[in-house]
């Protein structure tokens, strides 16, 4: 599935699906339900609550990686489906590149596990997520897979890239 995603404080998070193709089960009942989801986080003004900052997490001394990063191990203070218990990867100066762990509180009954890979980069001085990739364990369905990836066209007003749709 591919979706054009718009967010501005005043009307919030709005996507349209562009392109999609695959099981329509998944579609309808995994896909929609992210975005709508996402949706309801942005409109709640929850992405505050999951902010990699000192009143959602407490920090390990960090340990060089030998890739040019440096390895902060993270523990939420609270129990909450947008915390992870992991690691977060940050550069020399500090900016985050990668959070990789465990959701602290499962999303459903059904969701026992949810492990999780964020990427992040700058661009055009902001720092954006590029992917997510997650694997859960779901009673009954077992292992599932998910992945996400972000192409951007504007930033905060600016041009800075031509997302491409694949063909239909």
């Amino acid at each position: 599935m591919d979706a054009w995603t718009e967010f501005d404080e005043q009307r919030g998070l709005r996507y349209e699906i562009v392109a999609e193709g695959g099981n329509s089960y998944i579609r309808n009942h995994v896909l929609r339900a992210a975005l709508d989801g996402e949706q309801k986080i942005w409109a709640a003004r929850e992405p505050q609550k999951a902010s990699v900052t000192p009143e959602n997490y407490i920090f390990r001394d960090p340990v060089p990686t030998g890739e040019g990063l440096h390895q902060v191990a993270i523990t939420p203070k609270r129990k909450d489906t947008l915390l992870v218990e992991g690691a977060i990867y940050v550069e020399d100066e500090g900016e985050l590149r990668r959070i990789e762990g465990k959701l602290s509180k499962p999303p459903s009954f059904w969701t026992r596990r949810v492990e999780i890979v964020r990427r992040y980069e700058k661009i055009s001085g902001v720092r954006v997520p590029i992917s997510i990739e997650s694997v859960a364990h779901v009673l009954i369905a077992g292992r599932s897979t998910f992945k996400m990836t972000y192409e951007y066209e504007i930033i905060n007003g600016q041009h800075v890239g031509n997302p491409k749709l694949p063909p239909l």
